[in-house]
């Protein structure tokens, strides 16, 4: 990121700024702006991977909570008809509604979608109606966004991904140094899925409906006899080509025993293999 070092620069020494004086400052929203058209570009984004290791780029959160303090709130409508009519939203006015052409290339079905101004989609990623995309998020080639699913601030998705109907992708941005959570390249996320706190789902994995994965709770793999927990310095993170279904563990103790309690965990049943394939592909026609 060495060719935006003047920007970052630039960034960390407007976050120092209170907010009445970025509002009363011009070249504070130059840069800013300036800095927002890299992260709806996608040329600079929240986390990067290098290697195998994802690294949060802490200086992109703080220039996205900047136009957060930059901004002020302004009514802006949504037109439904030629009398008038329509949506009125009330938002800071540096996070407008992000706009797309058809050079873009995303395809958006009508329906109460929105995506905010500061995220990136790809050409080639389908959204269906009503989802939602925040700041900050990144989503690559091929990946559909189904109907009522939420792709959070700072989340960052691959290629090929499928977050079916009703998935929550958490967002981060405070505190900055935070991970934000990561889907990789052609992970097939089930409808009503959860994925918070930073959680890294590596490629090809697949995440059965309904389940939750955070980092309070661990998930336990028994095809490899191994349990995954977060970290005080590292997520949870779900091995490549796992396949996670929602499970059930014992609770301790005489009550619970008494009772026959169990609480909810993720378990690791098996790895990909052809029939798994066969029953997660991606269905092109719908592209």
């Amino acid at each position: 990121m060495g060719q935006y070092d003047t920007l970052q620069e630039q960034i960390l020494g407007f976050s120092s700024f209170g907010a009445a004086a970025l509002q009363e400052s011009p070249e504070a929203r130059t840069v800013f702006l300036q800095f927002k058209q890299l992260l709806n570009d996608g040329t600079i984004r929240a986390a990067e991977k290098s290697g195998s290791d994802w690294i949060v780029n802490t200086w992109v959160k703080q220039g996205i909570l900047l136009g957060m303090r930059l901004g002020r709130l302004q009514a802006a409508m949504v037109p439904l008809d030629e009398h008038g009519a329509g949506f009125t939203f009330i938002d800071k006015d540096t996070y407008p509604l992000k706009q797309f052409t058809l050079e873009n290339n995303v395809r958006i079905v009508p329906g109460g979608s929105a995506v905010r101004d500061g995220s990136y989609l790809a050409p080639s990623v389908v959204m269906m109606p009503p989802a939602y995309v925040n700041v900050g998020a990144y989503v690559d080639e091929g990946t559909m966004i189904d109907s009522h699913a939420l792709v959070g601030s700072c989340a960052q998705v691959g290629k090929k991904v499928h977050l079916s109907a009703g998935v929550q992708v958490g967002g981060v941005l405070e505190p900055v140094g935070a991970m934000p959570v990561i889907i990789e390249d052609e992970v097939m996320v089930g409808g009503n899925c959860g994925i918070y706190e930073g959680t890294i789902v590596r490629e090809r994995a697949v995440i059965g409906t309904g389940v939750i994965l955070n980092g309070s709770t661990p998930v336990y793999d028994i095809a490899l006899n191994r349990v995954y927990r977060k970290t005080a310095d590292h997520p949870l993170e779900i091995p490549a080509g796992a396949v996670v279904v929602a499970g059930s563990r014992t609770i301790k103790g005489e009550f619970a025993a008494e009772h026959g309690l169990a609480i909810y965990t993720p378990v690791i049943i098996k790895y990909r293999d052809a029939r798994t394939d066969s029953a997660t592909a991606l269905e092109e026609a719908l592209r």
